[in-house]
């Protein structure tokens, strides 16, 4: 049986841009295999060489100080990298995060060290398009989206790698594990409104024509049913169903 390993991945900086020489200084990683937390994580403070700048430390809370004594990019990047290769990366505004790695393994690289980049390495998912899509006009920062599908973000004062990547793999689960986008809003809220409402139904009214899926909604249909399959790492109820 094939696994759908996914690790959900977040990065606390000394800043938002690596071409000025901002460094990554936590990663947070948390595995799920078929949609499942496997408590099997990954989270590491790194010693940045520079200074924080004072936004984002007022953002994570992670000072010069409390990096002072912890290992360097180079020193984790085998660690880091065997732990996410192959997965699907699931990263909340992705560029950022894959933007950040992608500088920090090119730096490596100037020492010797030889890596392919992440996205390489890896299939990125990137949470803030989907919501993005699925919300559009709606803020979609991390804490917006919690509030959305009511996950507890409670204990959220700073951020944290690793608390963030724990919360984002919350709203992921959230945000696919639904049946959302199957009829509109507008559909079912009218639905809704007029359940109580007898509809009476002519008794001398023309046949109803009876329309038969093309070949290619066959398809379209089987991949859909496929891909829900994976998304759930196993049978899909509706095959169950046709069968009997």
């Amino acid at each position: 049986m094939n696994h759908m390993r996914q690790v959900v991945l977040d990065t606390e900086t000394t800043g938002l841009d690596p071409a000025s020489g901002h460094r990554i200084i936590e990663i947070g990683c948390v595995e799920l295999i078929n949609r499942r937390l496997t408590g099997n994580n990954y989270h590491q403070y790194l010693q940045p060489d520079r200074d924080i700048d004072q936004g984002a430390i007022e953002v994570h809370g992670i000072t010069n100080e409390f990096l002072s004594d912890k290992p360097r990019f180079i020193d984790i990047a085998e660690d880091f990298l065997a732990f996410v290769d192959g997965a699907e990366l699931i990263i909340h505004n992705a560029p950022f995060d894959v933007g950040f790695i992608n500088h920090e393994i090119k730096r490596i690289h100037k020492d010797g060290a030889k890596s392919d980049p992440v996205d390489q390495r890896c299939q990125i998912l990137d949470t803030l398009v989907m919501a993005r899509k699925m919300h559009p006009g709606q803020k979609n920062d991390l804490n917006s989206v919690c509030q959305r599908y009511e996950i507890d973000n409670s204990q959220r004062t700073l951020h944290g790698a690793l608390l963030d990547a724990e919360i984002l793999a919350d709203v992921y689960l959230a945000m696919t594990g639904g049946q959302t986008g199957f009829f509109d809003e507008s559909r079912s809220s009218a639905s809704l409104n007029h359940s109580n409402e007898i509809v009476r139904i002519d008794p001398n009214r023309e046949p109803l024509p009876v329309i038969c899926a093309t070949e290619d909604e066959l398809k379209a249909h089987e991949q859909w049913l496929q891909k829900l399959e994976q998304e759930a790492g196993g049978p899909c109820l509706w095959r169950q169903l046709g069968d009997d």
